[in-house]
């Protein structure tokens, strides 16, 4: 999606440039793009000061609006984050301030009134009410996006490897070599590793973490909105919530469980001895920081790959959900989560790198999905024309 966002941008900028995107895969979104929950954030969570709060809420204008152009489906639903104690309600607090200083449309309420927006759901003592959080399809998003980027002259190849050489100003593909005056790195759970062949990233590992969610029904358990807890206080996932989809579904999840490879949708497969290294070394970094709490982040994230737990952990926002016995699975996601070495902070914000004439987009996870028409345009202008010119 932000490679995508990056290759529009490029030709909207500048219609006579020839742009070539390299997909590894031999079909668009086989990964993060194509694997994530569909849902247009509104931008609150984050810190007023970060590239996430200056996207977001742009992005999910523009994505509601590319969604209209495509004819692709798109509620905008909203969404309810709800307490679960008195120290969450400070916390709870925070997002309100966070959504105010974004420009974000936001309202904070008693629980009274929780029945009005989501009858399903309960809280503590309060509530936040995010109206303009919507879902759509993701991957429906993709082949649109993929035919705007064609129609502007862009060209694609599928199941490419890469070998940069910056000395020659070259890349070849397949035995076939393009001159080139620019390179974008948009390669998600492989773009460090790409970098890093450059001597780029140096000063980061990446850990993969896996995202898995259970479906039903909506017809078995009618919500009208998202369903959210507060955030945990200092490690960066947003806990097992319940969203919506397009098809008339419910999921509940994610999971946030640590794995060894960043293609590893499986037990053995998607694993390599580079990938397996970066995680060793990330995870050492990250359980001598002190930005998070890991051993706390494994005990609350393993038990939910059973659904007993990860059901027991949504019915704390939607008792209902208890009631209900069939959860099916679906296909997991792979969350690439950069982690600072020197530091072992697991990177909060889009992290971008240039060297010579090449950009390296090291860090885009949620909401890079929401905000990668902007971003992408921040990509383009901050980093490749000044480069072009």
């Amino acid at each position: 999606m932000v490679g995508l966002s990056v290759g529009i941008a490029l030709l909207d900028a500048k219609p006579a440039l020839k742009v070539l995107i390299l997909e590894k895969e031999s079909k668009i979104g086989s990964h993060a793009s194509g694997r994530n929950s569909g849902v247009l954030h509104a931008g609150f969570y984050y810190s007023p000061d970060s590239l996430k709060a200056r996207f977001c809420r742009e992005g999910n204008l523009e994505l509601k609006s590319l969604c209209n152009e495509g004819g692709i489906p798109v509620q905008t639903c909203g969404k309810v984050v709800v307490t679960q104690n008195d120290e969450e309600e400070s916390r709870l607090e925070l997002l309100h301030a966070h959504g105010v200083a974004n420009g974000v449309e936001l309202e904070i309420h008693d629980g009274g009134y929780l029945q009005t927006y989501e009858p399903l759901a309960r809280t503590h003592r309060r509530f936040l009410w995010s109206p303009n959080t919507a879902i759509s399809n993701s991957h429906s998003v993709i082949l649109f996006m993929l035919e705007k980027f064609m129609k502007l002259g862009g060209r694609i190849l599928f199941k490419t490897t890469v070998k940069l050489s910056f000395n020659s100003g070259e890349v070849v593909v397949k035995g076939n070599s393009y001159k080139f005056k620019h390179i974008v790195n948009c390669a998600g759970a492989q773009s460090d590793r790409i970098a890093k062949e450059i001597g780029v990233s140096d000063e980061y590992a990446m850990i993969p973490f896996v995202g898995m969610y259970r479906a039903t029904s909506i017809s078995r358990l009618p919500l009208r909105t998202l369903v959210y807890p507060v955030p945990h206080k200092i490690n960066p996932f947003l806990g097992v919530h319940f969203t919506l989809t397009v098809d008339g579904k419910v999921k509940i999840g994610p999971t946030a469980i640590p794995i060894l490879g960043r293609e590893q949708y499986s037990l053995l497969r998607g694993l390599s001895s580079f990938d397996i290294w970066q995680v060793i070394k990330g995870t050492r970094s990250l359980v001598s920081g002190e930005s998070h709490n890991f051993s706390e982040m494994l005990r609350s994230e393993w038990p939910k790959v059973f659904r007993k737990e990860i059901v027991k952990q949504a019915a704390n926002l939607v008792p209902k959900a208890s009631e209900v016995a069939n959860w099916s699975r679906k296909p997991p996601g792979i969350r690439a989560q950069l982690v600072h070495l020197p530091t072992g902070r697991l990177e909060q914000d889009f992290v971008v790198r240039s060297f010579k004439n090449s950009t390296h987009v090291l860090n885009a996870v949620s909401p890079g999905w929401t905000s990668s028409l902007p971003f992408g345009r921040h990509v383009v202008n901050e980093f490749v024309l000044p480069s072009l010119i």
